[in-house]
C-alpha cells in the first residue's frame, strides 16, 4: 500500500481513499466530519501535552496523527464533491503568500507586532461583509479561557485595554466583591455570573502580562493539583489506609507536606 516512489502525504491521501473504500475499513467508513471531531481535539490536546514534555518523538507521531484527521475530513469532503486535500493545501499556500506582503510583496515591517497589525488588516479585507462586528470569528469552540483571551486581545487591539495589571487587580478584587454580596443575598443566577465575570478579569490579567495564557496557568495548576493529591494517596497507602479512611484533617496535614515539598 505505500508506494516508496510517492511523498508521504500522498501515500496517506490513498491510504484513506482505500479505507473509506467499498473494500475498505468499516469504521473508517462510517465517520463523518462530526463524529471526528472528538478524535480531533484529543490528537491536539496530545500533541500538546509533547510540546510540554518537550518530547521531540512524540511531537512529530502526534502531528502525524493531526495531519491524518486533516486528511481525513478532505478524503469526506471530497466525497461529497465539495473540496479535497490539494484544495485545501492550494487555499492555506495563497492565503499565507497573501497575508505575508512584507516578505512576498512590497510592504516593510520592523517587527513581531507591526507584522501582526498588517496580517489582522489583511484578513479584516478578506472577510469584508461577513463580518459586522471585530468579535466575529472568535471560535465557539474554543475553551472559554482561550476564548476569553481571544476576545480581549481584539479590543485591546483598538485600544480598549487596562493601562497597567494593578488596575486589572483592583477589577478583580472589584468582582471577587460582587462575587461575595450575590452569596449574601443568596441569589444563584447572579452568583454565577459573578463568578463568570471575576473568571474573566483573571483571564485579563494573565492577557495583559503576555507571558503565559490563563489556559496554560491553569493546566500547570491542574498538575500540580493531581501531583500533590497523589502524594497523599502515597502516603495515605503507606499508612495502610485509603481515600475513603481518611478525614479531611490528615489530607490537610498531607498536602501541606506536598507544598512544603514543592510538589
Amino acid at each position: 500500500m505505500y508506494d516508496k516512489n510517492k511523498s508521504g502525504v500522498e501515500n496517506l491521501v490513498n491510504i484513506l481513499s482505500i479505507l473509506r473504500g467499498e473494500n475498505g475499513c468499516p469504521w473508517d467508513a462510517k465517520q463523518t466530519h462530526e463524529s471526528l471531531i472528538e478524535h480531533l481535539y484529543e490528537e491536539v490536546a496530545e500533541f500538546a501535552d509533547a510540546v510540554s514534555a518537550n518530547d521531540k518523538y512524540n511531537m512529530c507521531e502526534e502531528l502525524g496523527d493531526i495531519l491524518l484527521h486533516i486528511v481525513f475530513h478532505s478524503q469526506i469532503a471530497k466525497e461529497d464533491n465539495e473540496f479535497d486535500f490539494e484544495k485545501v493545501s492550494q487555499l492555506i499556500s495563497e492565503k499565507m503568500i497573501r497575508r505575508h506582503p512584507h516578505v512576498f510583496g512590497d510592504n516593510d515591517v520592523d517587527n513581531a507586532d507591526e507584522v501582526v497589525t498588517l496580517w489582522n488588516e489583511i484578513k479584516k479585507k478578506e472577510k469584508g461583509e461577513s463580518r459586522k462586528s471585530v468579535m466575529d470569528g472568535v471560535p465557539k469552540s474554543l475553551s472559554a479561557l482561550l476564548q476569553a483571551r481571544k476576545i480581549q486581545k481584539k479590543g485591546a487591539t483598538y485600544g480598549f485595554d487596562w493601562d497597567n495589571q494593578n488596575a486589572i487587580i483592583a477589577k478583580i478584587e472589584e468582582e471577587l466583591t460582587e462575587v461575595k454580596d450575590a452569596i449574601k443575598d443568596s441569589d444563584e443566577e447572579h452568583i454565577d455570573e459573578e463568578i463568570g465575570d471575576l473568571l474573566f478579569a483573571v483571564t485579563n490579567l494573565s492577557r495583559w502580562r503576555k507571558r503565559e495564557s490563563a489556559e496554560t496557568l491553569l493546566k500547570k495548576t491542574n498538575q500540580k493539583f493531581i501531583t500533590r493529591f497523589k502524594y497523599i494517596e502515597e502516603q495515605l497507602e503507606k499508612q495502610g489506609k485509603c481515600l475513603e479512611e481518611a478525614n479531611i484533617d490528615e489530607m490537610e496535614k498531607l498536602w501541606n507536606e506536598a507544598k512544603n515539598q514543592s510538589l
